[in-house]
C-alpha cells in the first residue's frame, strides 16, 4: 500500500516528465485504456458539478483526415492513433441535470437541502454569466481542466499527448458532427498515442518571475 509521500512523489515525477509530443507511432491505444483515461479526465472538477464538457475520441481515417485539414496539416492528427476533442457545453445548465443532483444525493455527497436548491442556484448563477457574456468562457474552463487531467493520466500510463493550438473551430466542429450547434464550442484538441520521438525539457522561467505572494509582482 502506498504512502501519501510515495503518491506525491509519483505524481510529481509524472508531471515533470510530461512533454508535448508531435510525432507518434501507429500503434493503437487499447480501447480499455482509452476508456480509463477518458473516465479519469471526467473526474475533473467543474463549476457546480454541472460537468459542462464532453470528449470526442476520433480514431477513424475520415475523422483524422478532417482534423488534419482543420489543424492546417499539422502532423499530430496524421500520426497519432487518437485525437481527443474537448467540447465546452455553454448551454448545459439549461438542460436537465437531474442525474447530477440525484447521484450526489444518493452518494451522500450533498445534503437533501443542498441538492434541492442546486437547480435554482445553477440557473441564477449562469443567467448572470449570460448577461455578462461569460457562458462560453466558464464552459471552456471546465473542459480545459478535464484535458489537463487526461494528459497527466496518459503520461502515467506510458502514453504521450500534445495539447494543440492552431485549428479552425468551425472545421473541427464539422469534423465531429456539431457544425450546427452554437451552444457547443471547441476548447482543445489533444493528440494521444505512443511517442515516436523524445523531447527534452525546455525549462521553465524562474519562479520568482511567475509565482507571487498576495499581489501580482510582489
Amino acid at each position: 500500500m502506498g504512502t501519501a509521500e510515495t503518491d506525491q512523489s509519483t505524481v510529481a515525477r509524472v508531471i515533470r516528465s510530461r512533454r508535448a509530443i508531435r510525432h507518434y507511432r501507429p500503434d493503437p491505444v487499447p480501447a480499455p485504456l482509452l476508456r480509463e483515461l477518458t473516465d479519469l479526465a471526467l473526474e475533473a472538477p467543474s463549476s457546480f458539478n454541472v460537468q459542462a464538457r464532453s470528449i470526442v475520441a476520433v480514431s477513424g481515417e475520415e475523422g483524422l483526415k478532417a482534423l488534419t485539414v482543420a489543424t492546417g496539416g499539422q502532423p499530430h492528427p496524421q500520426e497519432a492513433p487518437v485525437m481527443l476533442v474537448f467540447v465546452a457545453e455553454s448551454a448545459a445548465w439549461r438542460e436537465g441535470r437531474g442525474d447530477v443532483w440525484d447521484t450526489a444525493r444518493a452518494r451522500g455527497a450533498w445534503s437533501e437541502k443542498f441538492a434541492a436548491a442546486s437547480p435554482d442556484d445553477v440557473r441564477l448563477f449562469h443567467e448572470g454569466l449570460r448577461e455578462r457574456g461569460l457562458e462560453r468562457e466558464y464552459a471552456v474552463k471546465d473542459a480545459m481542466i478535464a484535458a489537463s487531467f487526461l494528459m497527466i493520466a496518459a503520461q502515467a500510463a506510458g502514453l504521450a499527448t500534445s495539447p494543440m493550438n492552431g485549428w479552425d473551430e468551425g472545421q473541427v466542429k464539422e469534423a465531429i458532427g456539431i457544425g450546427d450547434r452554437d451552444d457547443l464550442h471547441i476548447a482543445l484538441l489533444v493528440a494521444l498515442g505512443h511517442p515516436a520521438e523524445t523531447r527534452l525539457h525546455p525549462g521553465r522561467r524562474d519562479r520568482t518571475l511567475t509565482v507571487f505572494s498576495e499581489t501580482h509582482g510582489n
